[in-house]
């Protein structure tokens, strides 16, 4: 029988429970924590912001020595208008083929999460090689999503911006004051109603599509006509699910937020003592800020916020094996490939024959002669 949304709490945690701690292995932790990472299952866990700051000198004027820097050898045309739109139009593609990536990247790591959750086991290796086509085929799906969620946007801001324009109201925005503040409600209403059901259908993707798309091979497009007939025969367990999953990922945010903050802190004691160390004895001696100087100061700004991701991901894998478990088991009840997994039927052991031995029969006897 399906189980209810609050039911599926309970094995979640002990799945959790299970495979993090008996026995607990560091290594399994790290692992979980880069897959999640990848994944995209940080969420849950919180997060931190953190602004770096270069101390400056007592002289306001010393932060001219930065754009002398970049200005000498080896730029030479560094303020050149051509080499900086040159520079801001690789940068975008850069950061778009980034993008790119990343989202392959974590869409395989996605089936390689809900293999680790199911054997208790994580391989990044094995993993990656044997479901790659499975990713391929969701990496294509979030393309897709992306793609549309674009033109949605555009559509849904852009041409009631037109609109808006055409008829004048930017042009004179006092004479409609009531139009555009009720206009700009109404499109605040529908954003905020885009983004939920853009979120709602990542969500559903990653919880109730991959599964199937992992143990039948099936496209995400196919996955999700099952799961819509699914949706619309079971309304109320599928919301209750959505609900009690928005209840748990706040309350897991709350907790794993605090105990990040309260690490990175920690954490932040000793690399920002070393770093300012080394800035005040660098001032010091008599260095100035100059491009090797500003590189390895980036650079020194990159290690350490470096650390203070992966301490974060750490803390985060015990909400990284819940949510995926909670899902799993929420939909095994329902799913039977699945349910199939988790708690496979043994084999009825063969009944012994009780019956006994008997031999066949004797032949009859020849008839006596005369």
């Amino acid at each position: 029988m399906p189980i209810s949304a609050v039911d599926a709490i309970n094995p979640a945690f002990q799945h959790a429970k299970t495979q993090l701690l008996k026995p607990f292995r560091f290594g399994q932790w790290v692992r979980l924590a880069f897959v999640g990472f990848l994944a995209g299952e940080l969420g849950s866990g919180g997060g931190c912001n953190s602004s770096w700051r270069i101390p400056s000198s007592h002289h306001p004027r010393d932060t001219g020595h930065i754009h002398t820097a970049l200005a000498a050898a080896p730029f030479p045309h560094w303020n050149h208008p051509a080499l900086g739109a040159g520079l801001i139009a690789f940068l975008v593609v850069c950061g778009l083929a980034l993008l790119v990536i990343f989202i392959y990247i974590g869409s395989v790591m996605r089936f390689i999460l809900f293999d680790s959750i199911i054997a208790k086991e994580c391989h990044i290796r094995k993993g990656w090689d044997a479901r790659r086509r499975e990713g391929a085929r969701l990496f294509v799906w979030h393309m897709l999503l992306m793609v549309t969620s674009i033109a949605g946007f555009v559509a849904l801001i852009g041409i009631p911006v037109a609109g808006a324009w055409t008829l004048g109201w930017f042009t004179f925005p006092r004479d409609h004051v009531l139009g555009l503040i009720l206009g700009g409600c109404v499109l605040l209403m529908l954003f905020l109603a885009f983004m939920f059901t853009l979120l709602l259908v990542h969500v559903l993707t990653k919880h109730f599509v991959v599964p199937q798309m992992a143990l039948e091979q099936v496209s995400a497009m196919e996955g999700w006509r099952r799961l819509w007939r699914w949706i619309k025969a079971e309304k109320a367990g599928y919301a209750g699910y959505v609900g009690m999953k928005i209840v748990l990922a706040i309350g897991a945010g709350i907790v794993l937020g605090i105990v990040t903050v309260m690490a990175v802190l920690t954490l932040l004691l000793p690399l920002g003592g070393v770093g300012a160390i080394a800035v005040l004895g660098g001032m010091a001696a008599g260095m100035k800020w100059t491009f090797i100087t500003i590189a390895l100061a980036v650079l020194a700004g990159c290690l350490a916020f470096a650390a203070i991701l992966f301490t974060a991901s750490l803390i985060s894998v015990p909400a990284v094996v819940f949510f995926p478990a909670y899902s799993i088991y929420f939909l095994a009840s329902r799913y039977s490939p699945l349910a199939g997994l988790l708690w496979p039927q043994a084999a009825a052991p063969a009944t012994p024959t009780t019956t006994p031995f008997e031999p066949p029969p004797l032949p009859p006897e020849p008839a006596p002669l005369g």
